[in-house]
C-alpha cells in the first residue's frame, strides 16, 4: 500500500506511513498552495543498507518473496523537486509519485547485481520476524524497524508493485537504473582487499 492508497478506513502498520498521509490530508485541508510529490523507496536506503551482506555474502537477504518494487534514486527526487521549485506555480494542486524504471521481484534485481558487479548475487527470502530482529540488534530506532517491516511486508503482498513516467514528464530523464546505480556504488558492494580474508 502507498500514500496514494491510503483512506481514513485503508492504512498500514507503519507509523511513518500514517503520518505522512496525515500531513497531506492536514495540508490538504488548510488552503495552502501545496505541491504533492510522493516517492516510493530510495535506492539509497533501499540496497545501500544491504551493502555488507552483499559485500559479506553475495546475498540480498530480505522478506519480499516474489513481491516487485520500483526503488528511485533520491537524486532523481531531488532533480524532480528542483523542477518544481524553479516555477512553483504550474504544478500547485498537483500530486507527482515518482518511481524507478522498472518494477521487478528481488530475483530480477539479484540478476541486475550480478550483472553490475561481474560476479553471482542471489536473492534469499528470509522469514520477517527474524529480519526485524536483525535490525533492532543493528540499533535501527524501532519507529523505523516498524516502517521497514510494513514495507517489506506490503511490498511481498504485491502494494508497492507501480511504475509511473512523472519524472520523465517533470525532468525530461529517465530515472536511474538499479544497475546504473549498483555500478555507481559498487565498492560499497564489494570486498577491498584488505577486507578479503587470508589477504595481508
Amino acid at each position: 500500500m502507498t500514500v496514494t492508497q491510503m483512506s481514513i478506513t485503508e492504512t498500514t502498520d507503519s507509523p511513518q506511513h500514517k503520518l505522512h498521509w496525515l500531513s497531506e490530508l492536514a495540508l490538504s485541508w488548510s488552503g495552502l498552495p501545496v505541491v504533492t510529490v510522493r516517492p516510493t523507496a530510495f535506492l539509497e536506503a533501499f540496497f545501500l543498507r544491504l551493502a555488507a551482506r552483499v559485500r559479506e555474502t553475495d546475498e540480498l537477504a530480505l522478506p519480499m518473496g516474489s513481491g516487485k518494487i520500483s526503488p528511485i534514486s533520491a537524486v532523481d527526487v531531488a532533480r524532480a523537486v528542483s523542477v518544481i521549485l524553479d516555477d512553483p506555480a504550474a504544478h500547485i494542486g498537483r500530486v507527482y509519485n515518482l518511481t524507478g524504471p522498472e518494477s521487478a521481484d528481488l530475483d530480477r534485481y539479484a540478476r541486475v547485481f550480478s550483472e553490475a558487479l561481474g560476479r553471482t548475487i542471489r536473492y534469499r527470502d528470509v522469514p520477517l520476524v527474524a529480519w526485524t530482529e536483525g535490525l533492532r540488534k543493528a540499533g535501527l530506532p524501532v519507529h523505523l524497524v516498524h516502517h521497514l517491516a510494513a514495507l517489506t511486508d506490503l511490498t511481498k503482498r504485491g502494494r508497492f508493485d507501480r511504475l509511473t513516467d512523472d519524472l520523465f514528464k517533470l525532468t525530461g530523464e529517465m530515472p536511474t537504473s538499479v544497475h546504473d546505480f549498483v555500478k555507481l556504488h559498487a565498492a560499497e558492494f564489494t570486498q577491498s582487499e584488505s577486507r578479503t580474508p587470508g589477504r595481508i
